[in-house]
């Protein structure tokens, strides 16, 4: 019987399959789980090059749909029932009316996953091990805005939504190819960020935006726990500090 604690550590995805024969093989999917806490991301692998991108205002029409059909999201993962459900509490696409929820099992050593309210199976192989230390917060800033930080080890995952919500059930490619470039930038800005520390570095490897890979999160406590700096950019490329009030922190008692 799977339990959260099984859980514990970087999950990546090597297969989802539906019923009607589909498959996806190709998409990078990440999956951090802290105590309750996580952060997930998801990528297509045919992404153009934005080797000339520095910002969010360098950001072009050839890069918005790849970037539009990204997906990731944050929240709280725990069981309801026999099924598990990755309760989101924020969320890159728009939001849906159906839960993620499914049924969690091990076989040979991948963790399988079957839908609880929409049929699909997803194998997931655990690439960082549920290692010390862990930690997970929840955040939010001067106006609202949720983030999330969670590190097990030397694997970490930072989420930050936009500054707005998306319509629930709509579509964010057509939202994004419907509009302006100006507001498409601002519908995507929304970052989920996947990294490593080193050598006291917390340098980001895959992001929802690219042009913040190779950047330090250079995350900064303050001396009573209760607020995280961070390392930022501005739309325009300019660096400041983002300043989080920590509003669920979870750390590894041992």
């Amino acid at each position: 019987m799977v339990e959260v604690k099984d859980t514990i550590g970087l999950w990546e995805r090597s297969l989802i399959a539906w019923p009607d024969g589909r498959k996806d093989t190709t998409t990078f999917v990440a999956w951090l789980q802290g105590p309750s806490l996580f952060a997930d991301l998801r990528q297509p692998h045919d992404a153009p090059s934005f080797n000339d991108v520095a910002c969010l205002d360098d950001l072009q029409p050839d890069h918005f749909k790849w970037l539009a059909r990204q997906e990731g999201f944050a929240g709280r993962f725990g069981s309801d029932g026999d099924a598990f459900e990755w309760r989101r509490m924020m969320d890159y696409q728009c939001a849906s009316d159906t839960a993620d929820a499914g049924y969690l099992s091990f076989s040979d050593g991948v963790l399988v996953e079957r839908g609880r309210d929409i049929p699909y199976i997803e194998h997931w192989h655990q690439t960082s091990p549920r290692t010390r230390p862990h930690f997970a917060a929840r955040m939010q800033d001067q106006k609202g805005l949720e983030g999330f930080l969670v590190q097990v080890g030397d694997v970490f995952m930072y989420a930050r939504n936009r500054a707005f919500a998306l319509p629930r059930g709509g579509s964010l490619v057509d939202l994004v190819m419907g509009c302006s470039p100006e507001e498409a930038r601002t519908l995507l800005d929304c970052e989920i960020s996947l990294g490593r520390v080193r050598d006291g570095a917390w340098l980001i490897d895959r992001s929802s935006l690219p042009f913040r890979v190779k950047a330090d999160l250079a995350p900064s406590f303050s001396i009573d726990s209760e607020s995280i700096a961070i390392a930022d950019i501005t739309e325009a490329g300019k660096a400041t500090v983002r300043n989080w009030k920590i509003v669920d922190l979870e750390v590894d008692a041992q």
